[in-house]
C-alpha cells in the first residue's frame, strides 16, 4: 500500500502547501495592515508560487521521509522573507511601511540562528535542508540590497547579486564547484549581511553612518568571497586527481 511506502511524497507535498498557504494569509495580512498594493501582491504571490514549485521537486528528488522540524523553521522563514519582498515590491509604488519591514526581517533573520540548531540536536541535517536555509537567506539577502539601493545607489545590489554571480561563475568554471570546509568567518560574514542591511534599511542612521554600514557589509562579503575562491584555486588539482 502506498501509506507503507517509505518514499511516498504525498506527506512532504502537504507541507510545502501549507507554506504557501501560509505565505498567502501573510500577504492578506499585510493587505489588510497597509493596503498593499499591485506590485506587492504580484511579487508575493509569484514568490509563494516559486517557492512551493521548487521546493516540492527539490523534495520529491530527494529520499527524505519526513519534512522535519528545521525546514519547518525554514519555511516560516521563507514566507516572512516572501512578506519583505512583497514589502520591497510595493515600495516602488508607495510609502514603505518602515516597522512592518523591519519586523518581518528582523524574525526571519532570528529563525535563521534557529533551524540549524533544530537540525543538530533533533539529527535532521540534510544537504536538501542546507541548500533550502542558504537559498531562503540569498533571496532576503539580495531583497534587502534592493531596498537599501533606492537610498544609497545601485553599488549596494552588488551585495545581494554576489553570490548569484559566484554560481553563474561556476558554471564556467566547474573547479569553483568545490565543497568548502566549514568556516566560522564565513557564516559570521553572511550572518553579518542582513543586520547591517536591516540597520540600514530601518533608516535610523544619518546617511554617513548608513553608507559605512552598506560598505562594510559589501567589504566583509568581498573578502569572504575572495578567500573561497582562492581556497578553491589552491585546491583544484587535488580534488580533481
Amino acid at each position: 500500500m502506498a501509506l507503507n511506502n517509505p518514499y511516498n511524497t504525498t506527506p512532504l507535498r502537504n507541507e510545502t502547501a501549507v507554506g504557501a498557504a501560509a505565505q498567502l494569509l501573510l500577504l492578506v495580512l499585510l493587505g489588510t495592515a497597509i493596503d498593499l498594493g499591485p506590485a506587492g501582491w504580484l511579487t508575493g504571490l509569484a514568490f509563494a508560487v516559486v517557492t512551493w514549485a521548487v521546493l516540492t521537486r527539490a523534495l520529491s528528488r530527494s529520499w527524505l521521509v519526513s519534512f522535519g522540524a528545521a525546514n519547518r523553521v525554514t519555511l516560516a522563514r521563507a514566507t516572512l522573507v516572501g512578506g519583505v519582498t512583497a514589502l520591497v515590491a510595493d515600495s516602488f509604488e508607495s510609502p514603505t511601511p518602515v516597522t512592518a519591514l523591519v519586523a518581518l526581517t528582523a524574525v526571519a533573520l532570528i529563525l535563521d540562528a534557529v533551524d540549524g540548531q533544530v537540525a543538530r540536536r533533533t539529527g535532521t541535517s540534510s544537504s536538501l535542508g542546507a541548500r533550502f536555509d542558504m537559498e531562503v537567506d540569498a533571496v532576503l539577502i539580495l531583497v534587502l540590497s534592493i531596498y537599501v539601493a533606492t537610498s544609497l545607489g545601485p553599488w549596494v545590489l552588488l551585495i545581494g547579486a554576489m553570490r548569484y554571480v559566484f554560481v553563474a561563475a561556476a558554471r564556467v568554471l566547474p573547479w569553483l564547484n568545490g565543497q568548502l570546509p566549514p568556516s566560522t568567518a564565513r557564516k559570521t560574514v553572511a550572518a553579518l549581511q542582513g543586520v547591517l542591511l536591516l540597520v540600514v534599511g530601518a533608516d535610523v542612521l544619518p546617511y554617513p553612518l548608513a553608507f559605512s554600514a552598506a560598505l562594510l557589509a559589501l567589504t566583509l562579503l568581498s573578502w569572504s568571497f575572495a578567500r573561497d575562491i582562492r581556497w578553491l584555486w589552491r585546491t583544484r588539482d587535488s580534488r580533481t586527481g
